[in-house]
């Protein structure tokens, strides 16, 4: 009869022991990606939202309103003073603040939203003012100086269709890894630029052409959508070649559990945890975000940060993956014909 011991090493050489801790790791990813999504996505709410103020914040009505809003928010506004309006929404076009107090008139209150600045954000700057506003005995308007597209009202859009280049991003990747697995290094890095060159086109084409969801700037997003299917990809390659089969733990860490939910594309930075809302910045799919909704929506005012935290990533990825290419679990090595052995043809 065997002993403990050898029923240990033959459980340590059968399929049972990966296939036993993969249902306590799928039951462990299950719980956080339940769990990350929820901490920041169900119940928002606001740490310091970056707030353009024209005309005296300090007059007796301005700063009533304005020390009303905080205590209704249970938040600070970060407040950046502009000599007029157009100066001021100019701040907004440039992404420095996600909305206008006006506070030159002797009798009233003027917020102008943004709703293309974080949907999230101006929906609670706009269902609270106008109740501090009643408290106070303030009359406030409320505009909207940069609305959402028609297609797209709640603004996911953009959050959607870099999440789904970002999760087919690895699983192009993983298939590679799995039925392409004689695929040399240099082999493997082109055919993931290929799969992101050819998904990033029908995710923007679907999304545009055929569904009018956003009227998108094709070249500049199709480049933002394979850039980041592209970086992904090779973020798994990376993890495989360092971690081999267990790559999709960690791939799936940074990616979907930190990455997507600090993202910025369901909710905007200032209604996230602010530990996540810096996070979010450095990491691909908030990178993707940031690059495409600038482009969707302030296209005049793109900025290179974006595209740079993709870059490195993608840098790093390919460097490390041709590194130690030599421990990645593929590849394939090519004989000369004079090497083969004696009587094959």
């Amino acid at each position: 009869m065997p002993t403990r011991r050898e029923r240990w090493e033959d459980f340590k050489k059968s399929p049972f022991l990966p296939a036993t801790v993969l249902v306590f790791i799928l039951a462990a990813a299950a719980g956080l990606f339940a769990g990350s999504y929820t901490y920041t996505m169900a119940n928002p709410t606001p740490h310091r939202i970056p707030t353009a103020v024209v005309g005296a914040a300090n007059a007796s009505h301005g700063g009533e309103f304005l020390a009303g809003m905080e205590r209704a928010l249970n938040a600070s506004l970060q407040l950046h003073p502009y000599p007029n309006l157009p100066a001021a929404l100019a701040g907004v076009d440039q992404q420095k603040v996600f909305a206008v107090l006006d506070v030159r008139a002797g009798d009233r209150v003027s917020l102008v939203v943004s709703g293309a600045s974080g949907a999230s954000v101006a929906q609670v700057l706009a269902e609270t003012a106008p109740k501090v506003g009643a408290a106070l005995g303030v009359p406030v308007t409320v505009t909207d100086a940069r609305p959402l597209q028609k297609g797209d009202p709640r603004g996911l859009a953009i959050f959607y269709i870099s999440l789904a280049a970002v999760i087919i991003g690895f699983v192009g990747a993983i298939q590679l890894s799995v039925h392409a697995r004689a695929l040399n290094p240099w082999e493997r890095i082109a055919y993931t630029v290929a799969y992101a060159m050819a998904g990033a086109f029908v995710i923007a084409a679907v999304v545009d052409w055929w569904l009018g969801a956003l009227d998108l700037p094709f070249a500049e997003s199709w480049a933002i959508l394979a850039l980041t299917m592209f970086t992904s990809g090779m973020v798994f390659t990376m993890f495989n070649t360092l971690f081999g089969r267990w790559a999709m733990i960690p791939t799936w860490g940074l990616m979907v559990l930190l990455g997507n939910p600090s993202s910025g594309g369901a909710v905007s930075w200032p209604l996230l945890p602010s530990v996540l809302g810096r996070i979010g910045r450095w990491l691909p799919p908030g990178a993707s975000v940031n690059a495409q909704h600038t482009a969707v929506y302030f296209g005049a005012y793109q900025h290179a940060f974006p595209f740079l935290v993709l870059a490195a990533w993608a840098l790093l990825s390919c460097g490390v993956f041709w590194f130690w290419r030599h421990r990645h679990p593929g590849g394939r090595t090519s004989e000369p014909a004079h090497a083969a052995p004696q009587g094959e043809a």
